[in-house]
Protein backbone atom coordinates (compact mmCIF):
# COMPACT_ATOMS: atom_id res chain seq x y z
CA UNK A 1 0.00 0.00 0.00
CA UNK A 2 1.49 3.60 -0.92
CA UNK A 3 -0.52 6.17 0.46
CA UNK A 4 0.11 9.97 -0.38
CA UNK A 5 0.79 12.59 2.18
CA UNK A 6 -0.62 16.74 0.26
CA UNK A 7 1.94 19.24 2.57
CA UNK A 8 4.82 18.86 3.99
CA UNK A 9 3.66 21.01 7.46
CA UNK A 10 3.03 19.33 11.04
CA UNK A 11 0.46 17.56 10.30
CA UNK A 12 1.48 16.29 7.40
CA UNK A 13 4.74 14.63 8.41
CA UNK A 14 3.24 13.35 11.47
CA UNK A 15 0.77 11.51 8.86
CA UNK A 16 4.00 10.29 7.26
CA UNK A 17 5.61 9.28 10.54
CA UNK A 18 2.09 7.20 12.21
CA UNK A 19 1.96 5.24 8.84
CA UNK A 20 5.62 4.37 8.92
CA UNK A 21 5.37 2.90 12.29
CA UNK A 22 2.48 0.93 11.18
CA UNK A 23 4.28 -0.43 8.07
CA UNK A 24 2.93 1.33 5.68
CA UNK A 25 4.72 3.58 2.76
CA UNK A 26 4.27 7.41 2.18
CA UNK A 27 5.22 9.99 -0.30
CA UNK A 28 5.08 13.49 0.95
CA UNK A 29 4.20 15.86 -1.81
CA UNK A 30 5.13 19.95 -0.90
CA UNK A 31 5.41 23.09 -3.20
CA UNK A 32 8.38 24.33 -0.95
CA UNK A 33 11.91 23.39 -0.98
CA UNK A 34 11.86 21.84 2.24
CA UNK A 35 9.30 20.19 4.92
CA UNK A 36 7.83 22.48 7.85
CA UNK A 37 9.35 25.96 5.92
CA UNK A 38 5.84 27.71 6.32
CA UNK A 39 2.90 27.86 9.07
CA UNK A 40 4.89 25.30 10.80
CA UNK A 41 7.57 27.43 12.11
CA UNK A 42 5.71 30.55 11.89
CA UNK A 43 4.21 30.83 15.31
CA UNK A 44 4.45 30.62 19.13
CA UNK A 45 4.47 26.73 19.98
CA UNK A 46 1.82 26.63 22.17
CA UNK A 47 0.66 23.08 23.35
CA UNK A 48 -2.98 24.10 24.10
CA UNK A 49 -4.48 22.65 27.02
CA UNK A 50 -7.64 24.63 26.54
CA UNK A 51 -7.36 27.41 29.00
CA UNK A 52 -7.07 29.70 26.43
CA UNK A 53 -10.57 29.15 25.18
CA UNK A 54 -12.96 31.04 27.79
CA UNK A 55 -15.37 32.11 25.16
CA UNK A 56 -16.65 28.39 24.88
CA UNK A 57 -18.12 28.16 28.15
CA UNK A 58 -19.14 25.11 26.97
CA UNK A 59 -15.13 23.48 27.29
CA UNK A 60 -15.85 22.21 24.23
CA UNK A 61 -12.61 23.23 22.77
CA UNK A 62 -11.17 22.51 25.96
CA UNK A 63 -11.52 19.04 25.57
CA UNK A 64 -10.67 18.97 21.95
CA UNK A 65 -7.22 20.81 22.97
CA UNK A 66 -6.42 18.85 25.82
CA UNK A 67 -6.64 15.37 24.50
CA UNK A 68 -4.07 16.90 21.50
CA UNK A 69 -2.12 18.14 24.44
CA UNK A 70 -1.44 14.65 26.25
CA UNK A 71 -0.55 12.85 23.30
CA UNK A 72 1.66 15.59 21.79
CA UNK A 73 4.92 14.74 23.58
CA UNK A 74 4.40 10.88 24.14
CA UNK A 75 4.24 11.08 19.80
CA UNK A 76 7.61 12.94 19.24
CA UNK A 77 9.30 10.90 22.19
CA UNK A 78 8.49 7.69 20.34
CA UNK A 79 9.28 9.10 17.05
CA UNK A 80 12.50 11.43 17.72
CA UNK A 81 14.13 8.79 20.22
CA UNK A 82 14.28 11.64 22.63
CA UNK A 83 14.01 10.73 26.57
CA UNK A 84 10.81 11.48 28.63
CA UNK A 85 11.04 15.07 30.01
CA UNK A 86 14.04 15.88 27.18
CA UNK A 87 12.15 18.50 24.90
CA UNK A 88 12.85 22.19 25.83
CA UNK A 89 10.24 24.31 26.70
CA UNK A 90 9.05 27.20 27.38
CA UNK A 91 8.45 28.97 30.71
CA UNK A 92 4.84 27.87 32.10
CA UNK A 93 2.25 30.50 30.71
CA UNK A 94 0.36 32.97 33.15
CA UNK A 95 -2.93 33.51 31.93
CA UNK A 96 -3.78 37.68 32.41
CA UNK A 97 -7.37 38.82 32.18
CA UNK A 98 -6.97 42.35 30.04
CA UNK A 99 -8.78 45.89 31.18
CA UNK A 100 -10.78 44.82 27.80
CA UNK A 101 -11.51 41.58 28.14
CA UNK A 102 -14.64 40.21 26.97
CA UNK A 103 -15.06 38.10 29.84
CA UNK A 104 -14.62 39.43 33.39
CA UNK A 105 -11.97 38.22 35.94
CA UNK A 106 -14.83 36.05 37.58
CA UNK A 107 -15.78 34.52 34.84
CA UNK A 108 -12.35 33.78 33.71
CA UNK A 109 -11.44 31.99 36.57
CA UNK A 110 -14.82 29.95 36.91
CA UNK A 111 -13.65 28.54 33.52
CA UNK A 112 -10.21 28.27 33.95
CA UNK A 113 -11.17 25.73 37.47
CA UNK A 114 -13.48 23.76 35.10
CA UNK A 115 -10.75 23.34 32.41
CA UNK A 116 -8.58 22.20 35.51
CA UNK A 117 -10.75 19.35 36.32
CA UNK A 118 -11.35 18.11 32.73
CA UNK A 119 -7.45 18.06 33.01
CA UNK A 120 -6.68 15.89 35.92
CA UNK A 121 -9.68 13.77 34.61
CA UNK A 122 -7.99 13.61 30.97
CA UNK A 123 -4.72 13.11 32.29
CA UNK A 124 -5.32 10.54 34.98
CA UNK A 125 -3.14 7.34 34.25
CA UNK A 126 -1.22 9.40 32.07
CA UNK A 127 1.23 11.25 34.60
CA UNK A 128 3.83 12.37 32.17
CA UNK A 129 1.96 12.86 29.36
CA UNK A 130 2.38 16.70 28.68
CA UNK A 131 6.18 17.16 29.04
CA UNK A 132 6.14 15.39 32.88
CA UNK A 133 4.14 18.32 33.80
CA UNK A 134 2.18 18.12 37.32
CA UNK A 135 -0.89 18.89 35.72
CA UNK A 136 -2.86 18.19 39.56
CA UNK A 137 -2.34 21.79 40.97
CA UNK A 138 -5.41 24.17 40.49
CA UNK A 139 -4.34 27.41 38.38
CA UNK A 140 -3.77 30.19 40.85
CA UNK A 141 -4.75 33.59 41.32
CA UNK A 142 -1.39 36.32 41.83
CA UNK A 143 -1.58 38.14 44.86
CA UNK A 144 -1.88 42.01 43.82
CA UNK A 145 1.88 42.38 44.94
CA UNK A 146 3.06 39.32 42.44
CA UNK A 147 0.97 41.26 39.69
CA UNK A 148 2.13 44.69 40.14
CA UNK A 149 5.80 43.59 40.08
CA UNK A 150 5.20 41.85 36.53
CA UNK A 151 2.74 43.91 34.98
CA UNK A 152 0.98 47.05 34.72
CA UNK A 153 -1.60 46.66 37.01
CA UNK A 154 -4.35 48.93 35.24
CA UNK A 155 -4.19 46.68 32.19
CA UNK A 156 -4.15 43.40 33.95
CA UNK A 157 -6.71 42.74 36.31
CA UNK A 158 -5.82 39.54 37.39
CA UNK A 159 -3.40 36.63 36.15
CA UNK A 160 -3.38 33.13 37.16
CA UNK A 161 -0.78 29.93 37.49
CA UNK A 162 -1.06 27.77 34.73
CA UNK A 163 1.07 24.46 33.72
CA UNK A 164 0.35 25.61 29.72
CA UNK A 165 3.69 25.73 28.08
CA UNK A 166 5.42 25.87 24.12
CA UNK A 167 7.91 24.13 22.15
CA UNK A 168 10.03 26.28 19.88
CA UNK A 169 8.51 25.05 16.39
CA UNK A 170 11.68 25.57 14.59
CA UNK A 171 13.56 23.39 16.35
CA UNK A 172 11.03 20.92 16.51
CA UNK A 173 10.77 21.16 12.71
CA UNK A 174 14.78 20.70 12.32
CA UNK A 175 14.23 17.45 14.58
CA UNK A 176 11.50 16.22 12.55
CA UNK A 177 13.09 17.10 9.21
CA UNK A 178 16.38 14.71 10.25
CA UNK A 179 14.04 11.96 11.28
CA UNK A 180 11.39 11.54 8.29
CA UNK A 181 15.04 12.04 5.74
CA UNK A 182 16.01 8.91 7.31
CA UNK A 183 13.07 6.90 7.41
CA UNK A 184 12.92 4.31 4.19
CA UNK A 185 8.77 4.27 4.59
CA UNK A 186 8.66 7.88 3.40
CA UNK A 187 9.37 9.43 0.51
CA UNK A 188 9.59 13.35 -0.20
CA UNK A 189 9.14 15.03 -3.35
CA UNK A 190 9.54 18.62 -2.29
CA UNK A 191 8.55 21.91 -5.58
CA UNK A 192 5.50 19.77 -6.19
CA UNK A 193 2.55 21.73 -6.08
CA UNK A 194 -0.67 19.64 -5.84
CA UNK A 195 -3.66 20.64 -8.02
CA UNK A 196 -6.14 17.93 -7.64
CA UNK A 197 -6.82 14.13 -6.72
CA UNK A 198 -8.58 12.34 -9.21
CA UNK A 199 -10.91 9.11 -9.81
CA UNK A 200 -8.38 6.98 -12.03
CA UNK A 201 -8.97 3.47 -11.04
CA UNK A 202 -7.56 4.49 -7.46
CA UNK A 203 -6.72 7.75 -6.43
CA UNK A 204 -4.59 10.33 -8.93
CA UNK A 205 -2.61 12.93 -7.59
CA UNK A 206 -1.85 15.74 -9.96
CA UNK A 207 0.87 17.97 -9.31
CA UNK A 208 3.06 20.66 -10.93
CA UNK A 209 6.60 20.47 -10.74
CA UNK A 210 9.26 21.95 -12.80
CA UNK A 211 6.77 23.52 -15.25
CA UNK A 212 5.34 19.80 -16.28
CA UNK A 213 2.15 17.98 -14.97
CA UNK A 214 2.72 14.83 -13.10
CA UNK A 215 0.02 12.38 -12.17
CA UNK A 216 0.70 9.33 -9.67
CA UNK A 217 -1.76 6.65 -8.17
CA UNK A 218 -1.83 6.16 -5.06
CA UNK A 219 -4.26 3.59 -2.56
CA UNK A 220 -5.31 6.29 0.23
CA UNK A 221 -4.74 10.07 -0.03
CA UNK A 222 -4.23 12.51 3.25
CA UNK A 223 -4.90 15.78 2.39
CA UNK A 224 -2.71 17.56 5.12
CA UNK A 225 -2.40 20.94 3.38
CA UNK A 226 -2.77 24.11 5.38
CA UNK A 227 -3.73 27.03 3.74
CA UNK A 228 -4.57 24.84 0.74
CA UNK A 229 -6.66 22.17 1.99
CA UNK A 230 -9.97 24.24 0.97
CA UNK A 231 -9.05 23.76 -2.92
CA UNK A 232 -8.32 20.70 -2.99
CA UNK A 233 -10.95 19.13 -1.12
CA UNK A 234 -13.46 21.30 -3.39
CA UNK A 235 -12.06 19.72 -6.21
CA UNK A 236 -13.07 16.02 -4.53
CA UNK A 237 -16.60 17.60 -3.76
CA UNK A 238 -16.13 18.31 -0.08
CA UNK A 239 -16.72 22.37 -0.06
CA UNK A 240 -17.45 23.48 3.23
CA UNK A 241 -21.15 24.16 3.95
CA UNK A 242 -20.01 27.09 6.41
CA UNK A 243 -18.13 30.30 6.55
CA UNK A 244 -14.55 30.52 6.86
CA UNK A 245 -11.11 32.62 7.55
CA UNK A 246 -7.90 32.70 6.51
CA UNK A 247 -5.81 35.35 8.49
CA UNK A 248 -2.07 36.45 8.22
CA UNK A 249 -0.85 36.54 11.65
CA UNK A 250 2.46 37.54 12.36
CA UNK A 251 4.92 37.11 15.42
CA UNK A 252 8.22 38.36 16.76
CA UNK A 253 11.36 36.26 18.27
CA UNK A 254 14.79 37.03 19.34
CA UNK A 255 17.41 36.48 21.68
CA UNK A 256 17.20 38.96 25.01
CA UNK A 257 20.75 40.96 25.94
CA UNK A 258 22.71 38.83 28.16
CA UNK A 259 21.65 39.77 32.13
CA UNK A 260 18.18 40.85 30.77
CA UNK A 261 15.31 39.90 33.02
CA UNK A 262 13.35 37.11 31.67
CA UNK A 263 9.65 38.70 30.83
CA UNK A 264 6.89 36.00 32.09
CA UNK A 265 5.24 33.89 29.65
CA UNK A 266 1.64 35.19 29.71
CA UNK A 267 -1.34 34.95 27.43
CA UNK A 268 -3.61 37.77 27.78
CA UNK A 269 -7.26 36.85 27.57
CA UNK A 270 -10.32 36.84 25.92
CA UNK A 271 -10.42 39.08 22.96
CA UNK A 272 -7.62 40.24 20.16
CA UNK A 273 -4.55 40.59 22.44
CA UNK A 274 -1.29 38.64 22.49
CA UNK A 275 1.21 36.27 24.40
CA UNK A 276 4.01 36.85 25.61
CA UNK A 277 6.66 33.03 25.64
CA UNK A 278 9.74 33.41 27.26
CA UNK A 279 12.43 30.63 27.65
CA UNK A 280 15.10 30.31 30.25
CA UNK A 281 17.51 30.42 27.83
CA UNK A 282 16.37 34.00 26.50
CA UNK A 283 14.95 33.04 23.50
CA UNK A 284 11.50 35.00 23.35
CA UNK A 285 8.18 35.60 21.27
CA UNK A 286 5.37 38.25 21.35
CA UNK A 287 2.41 38.73 19.02
CA UNK A 288 0.15 41.51 19.77
CA UNK A 289 -3.07 40.94 17.59
CA UNK A 290 -3.72 44.74 16.59
CA UNK A 291 -0.13 44.71 14.90
CA UNK A 292 0.34 41.24 14.25
CA UNK A 293 -2.50 40.76 11.72
CA UNK A 294 -2.21 41.40 8.10
CA UNK A 295 -4.43 40.03 6.39
CA UNK A 296 -7.71 38.16 5.84
CA UNK A 297 -8.87 36.34 3.20
CA UNK A 298 -12.34 34.43 2.71
CA UNK A 299 -11.35 33.11 -0.73
CA UNK A 300 -10.97 29.04 -0.72
CA UNK A 301 -7.25 29.85 -1.16
CA UNK A 302 -5.76 32.64 0.23
CA UNK A 303 -3.02 35.14 -1.71
CA UNK A 304 0.61 34.35 -1.41
CA UNK A 305 0.88 36.19 2.00
CA UNK A 306 4.76 35.95 3.31
CA UNK A 307 6.06 33.77 5.13
CA UNK A 308 8.97 36.59 6.37
CA UNK A 309 8.11 39.90 5.77
CA UNK A 310 10.02 42.76 3.79
CA UNK A 311 11.32 45.93 5.12
CA UNK A 312 9.33 48.26 5.86
CA UNK A 313 6.86 45.88 7.44
CA UNK A 314 9.12 43.53 9.44
CA UNK A 315 10.87 46.85 11.22
CA UNK A 316 7.67 48.02 11.90
CA UNK A 317 5.97 44.75 13.36
CA UNK A 318 9.40 44.43 15.77
CA UNK A 319 8.83 48.17 16.78
CA UNK A 320 5.03 47.85 17.58
CA UNK A 321 4.81 44.77 18.98
CA UNK A 322 7.33 46.11 21.42
CA UNK A 323 5.88 49.68 21.90
CA UNK A 324 2.25 47.66 22.36
CA UNK A 325 3.39 45.23 24.71
CA UNK A 326 6.10 47.60 26.75
CA UNK A 327 3.39 49.39 27.66
CA UNK A 328 1.57 46.65 30.35
CA UNK A 329 5.05 44.10 30.57
CA UNK A 330 7.55 46.69 32.51
CA UNK A 331 10.86 44.23 31.81
CA UNK A 332 10.11 45.11 28.01
CA UNK A 333 10.38 48.74 28.35
CA UNK A 334 14.45 48.91 28.18
CA UNK A 335 14.86 46.60 25.17
CA UNK A 336 15.98 48.23 21.98
CA UNK A 337 14.95 46.13 19.04
CA UNK A 338 18.30 47.59 17.30
CA UNK A 339 20.29 45.97 19.93
CA UNK A 340 18.49 42.23 20.20
CA UNK A 341 20.06 39.53 19.27
CA UNK A 342 18.25 36.66 16.43
CA UNK A 343 15.43 38.60 15.84
CA UNK A 344 13.11 36.84 13.11
CA UNK A 345 9.64 38.04 11.95
CA UNK A 346 7.63 35.00 10.83
CA UNK A 347 3.92 34.77 9.73
CA UNK A 348 1.21 31.93 9.10
CA UNK A 349 -1.94 31.57 7.84
CA UNK A 350 -4.70 30.56 10.76
CA UNK A 351 -7.20 28.69 8.92
CA UNK A 352 -10.60 28.59 10.74
CA UNK A 353 -14.49 28.53 11.04
CA UNK A 354 -15.97 31.74 10.99
CA UNK A 355 -17.51 34.82 9.59
CA UNK A 356 -15.96 37.40 11.83
CA UNK A 357 -12.67 38.32 13.43
CA UNK A 358 -12.11 37.65 17.05
CA UNK A 359 -12.98 41.10 18.00
CA UNK A 360 -16.68 40.09 18.00
CA UNK A 361 -17.20 37.86 21.36
CA UNK A 362 -19.86 35.49 19.78
CA UNK A 363 -16.86 34.66 16.46
CA UNK A 364 -16.67 31.16 15.25
CA UNK A 365 -12.95 31.64 15.96
CA UNK A 366 -13.19 31.60 19.44
CA UNK A 367 -14.55 27.43 19.43
CA UNK A 368 -12.11 25.33 17.92
CA UNK A 369 -13.41 22.45 18.25
CA UNK A 370 -15.08 21.23 14.90
CA UNK A 371 -12.03 19.59 13.38
CA UNK A 372 -10.19 16.83 13.10
CA UNK A 373 -9.93 14.24 10.27
CA UNK A 374 -12.65 13.63 7.39
CA UNK A 375 -12.71 10.48 5.46
CA UNK A 376 -14.39 10.15 2.12
CA UNK A 377 -13.40 6.67 0.70
CA UNK A 378 -10.04 6.47 0.64
CA UNK A 379 -9.47 10.42 0.59
CA UNK A 380 -8.67 12.20 4.01
CA UNK A 381 -8.63 15.06 4.59
CA UNK A 382 -7.04 16.73 8.20
CA UNK A 383 -7.97 20.01 9.90
CA UNK A 384 -5.95 20.19 12.87
CA UNK A 385 -7.00 23.48 14.00
CA UNK A 386 -4.06 24.28 15.91
CA UNK A 387 -0.43 22.90 16.30
CA UNK A 388 -1.49 21.10 19.32
CA UNK A 389 -3.95 18.38 17.94
CA UNK A 390 -1.24 17.29 14.42
CA UNK A 391 -0.18 14.48 16.62
CA UNK A 392 -3.11 13.02 17.83
CA UNK A 393 -5.12 13.59 14.50
CA UNK A 394 -2.10 12.17 12.55
CA UNK A 395 -2.62 8.42 14.63
CA UNK A 396 -6.05 8.79 13.81
CA UNK A 397 -5.67 9.24 10.22
CA UNK A 398 -3.04 6.56 10.15
CA UNK A 399 -5.40 3.96 12.26
CA UNK A 400 -7.89 4.30 9.67
CA UNK A 401 -5.89 3.33 6.85
CA UNK A 402 -4.27 0.70 8.45
CA UNK A 403 -7.83 -0.75 8.99
CA UNK A 404 -8.44 -0.50 5.26
CA UNK A 405 -5.48 -2.65 4.52
CA UNK A 406 -5.65 -5.65 7.24
CA UNK A 407 -9.55 -5.92 5.48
Amino acid sequence: MRVAVLGGGLQGCCVALALAERGIDSVIFDRNDRLLSRAAVANEGKIHLGYMYANDPSCSTARMMMQGALAFAPFFVRHLGLAQGSIAISRPAAYVVHRDSQRSTDQVSRYLKSVHTLIREASEGRRDAYFGRDLTAEPRMWSAQEREARFDPQVALAAFDTPEVAIDPAALAAAVRNRIDADPRIDVRLKHQVTSVDEANGLEVVLQTHGAIVRERFDHVVNALWDGRFAINERRGLRPDRPWLHRLKYGVSFRLPRGSNLPPSATFVSGPFGEVVSYADGLTYLTWYPVCLQGISRDVAPPEWPTYPAEPLRSDLVQGTLDAMAQFVPCLRALDPGKLDEVIVKGGVIVAWGETDIYDPGSELHRRFEIGVTSAGRFHSVDPGKLTMAPYFADICAGRILQDAVR
